[in-house]
């Protein structure tokens, strides 16, 4: 698989947009893989890792009253988790991960099943994947989709 890090931080630089991330089941992996590019300082704001529901309602913003009715793995969930982090850092685009990497199910909601979440400008949103594998699989492939979510919102950006 390619490497999409050195990929979103070159888009980011070229547009001067400002990145963030929101992390629940990643715990930070995203972010991660952005710092190891050379020049991610230049556009690497910042990131929350948001474990636990309590972090989500009150670092992130996102609303105490869903995650209680829906649990935190949640299609709006994300959706509120990335526009969490752009306001909280103060970035233009921000991407969220937040899921089951098991062993067991969570919230209701099968292993691999997990929710990217994006924000860029005043749009936000999230999209669903149901990934297949053990538990460090399933963070890996979720990082890789979050990476290629800032792909997708860079260069829907860059094309307006």
């Amino acid at each position: 698989m390619k490497p999409k890090a050195p990929e979103v931080i070159a888009k980011a630089i070229d547009s001067a947009v400002q990145l963030a991330t929101a992390e629940s089941l990643t715990a930070g992996m995203i972010a991660a893989r952005l710092a190891e590019v050379p020049g991610a300082s230049a556009v690497l704001r910042g990131g929350v890792v948001s474990y636990s529901s309590e972090v989500k309602a009150s670092l992130l913003g996102v609303d105490a009253q869903l995650l209680e009715a829906h649990g935190s793995v949640d299609p709006e969930v994300a959706r509120q988790m990335a526009v969490g982090a752009q306001r909280s850092c103060g970035a233009e685009a921000a991407v969220s991960a937040t899921g089951v990497a098991g062993p067991e199910p969570h919230d209701g909601k099968a292993v691999g099943t997990v929710y990217i979440g994006w924000a860029m400008g005043t749009e936000s949103g999230s999209e669903v994947h149901h990934f297949v594998g053990d538990r460090a699989q399933i963070r890996e492939q979720s990082t890789q989709a979050a990476l290629h979510q800032f792909i997708a919102i860079l260069d829907k950006a860059s094309s307006q």
